[in-house]
């Protein structure tokens, strides 16, 4: 295993981080807690989490995935060398159940959140808490065309990096980072990090993929910049990239197929088309496609961590193998002509 460092703290993490949002839909307790075994033996010490998991999201399996992990970790000894993550919710009409449907980034929000989210992790602390996506309305989980609409703008960033200050200072937060979020979101909190109102970001966790690389267009000068990483998520853009669903293959039980109405993103006309190729690229180097696409975003330069999921045992290996693979150079050139054909297509 590989390891970089959490922005500028002391906290190193591996390059595969273990995913976890099929935990508690599809893949039980026991699978979930067999895959921390395996990661964990792997060398991975990075495992990531969210209040809202497992997805999709639904009141009766909402928290399932923290409570794995929370048996899990309770059976073992070595907390202090895991880096758990976790993330708060922001404003959602489309999760009623959560908090009432009063979700939003501020203190007493986030103050019931984590301590929920702790008691499911059975942890008294977490390395890392996640806003999971902005407050205000802005371009994320795929929007293009930004409208600007300030009067949306809900609970300003000055005071959930407030409240958050005030978590990291009681030692139920170590880090801070954001998710889902723009050039500008990221700069707003780096300001108010300097201006005092509370700690510095260490980490974004937004898409990246083949398929997707907008993150290269305005946020990767500043992770480099300021020592923020990427925690790239949807590495295989649902798993498109494996190229399991070519040809309008419906693999069973696969995300997809299960609930292919609810995530079209990386199923449009382009990005079929774009996956073909990047199949075929794999084949003709004798790769295998998804340890090629994962490989690819192993290597960029801004990133922390590469955040896999896996249904299966046999994912699970292949896509930890992947920190293994470095792609040759005329590879690498041959994907760059791909994206000319097809730069972005499925944002």
């Amino acid at each position: 295993m590989k390891y970089r460092q959490l922005g500028q703290s002391d906290t190193q993490v591996s390059v595969i981080c273990l995913g976890s949002m099929t935990w508690g839909e599809q893949n039980s307790e026991a699978e979930a807690h067999a895959q921390l075994d395996y990661a964990i033996d792997a060398g991975v010490n990075f495992i990531d989490a969210a209040e809202m998991y497992p997805v999709p999201p639904k009141a009766e399996t909402q928290g399932l995935t923290e409570q794995y992990i929370g048996s899990w970790l309770k059976k073992r000894s070595d907390r202090d060398k895991l880096v758990i993550t976790s993330k708060v919710s922001a404003r959602a009409d489309w999760l009623p159940y959560l908090r009432n449907g009063k979700a939003r980034l501020d203190k007493e929000n986030i103050e019931v959140a984590l301590d929920a989210s702790l008691k499911r992790l059975q942890c008294d602390y977490v390395d890392l808490y996640q806003l999971h996506w902005p407050e205000r309305d802005s371009n994320y989980f795929g929007q293009l065309n930004y409208y600007h609409a300030p009067e949306s703008d809900g609970v300003p960033i000055a005071e959930t990096l407030g409240v958050l200050a005030d978590l990291v200072q009681s030692g139920k937060i170590r880090h801070i980072g954001v998710c889902n979020e723009t050039a500008w979101g990221v700069n707003e909190y780096l300001k108010l990090a300097r201006e005092e109102i509370g700690p510095k970001i260490v980490s974004i966790q937004n898409p990246y993929s083949l398929l997707n690389r907008s993150f290269e267009i305005g946020l990767s000068e500043i992770a480099h910049r300021e020592y923020i990483g990427l925690l790239a998520y949807s590495p295989l853009g649902f798993g498109t990239l494996s190229g399991k669903y070519l040809n309008k293959q419906q693999p069973e039980n696969t995300r997809l197929t299960l609930f292919g109405e609810r995530y079209k993103r990386y199923s449009t006309e382009q990005g079929i088309e774009a996956t073909a190729d990047y199949v075929n690229l794999a084949k003709e180097y004798g790769l295998n496609p998804a340890q090629m696409a994962l490989a690819y975003v192993n290597s960029r330069a801004f990133l922390t961590s590469t955040i896999i999921g896996a249904r299966t045992p046999e994912q699970l290996r292949d896509n930890i193998a992947s920190v293994d693979i470095d792609l040759p150079k005329e590879l690498l050139r041959n994907i760059e002509k791909i994206h000319v054909l097809h730069p972005n297509p499925c944002p």
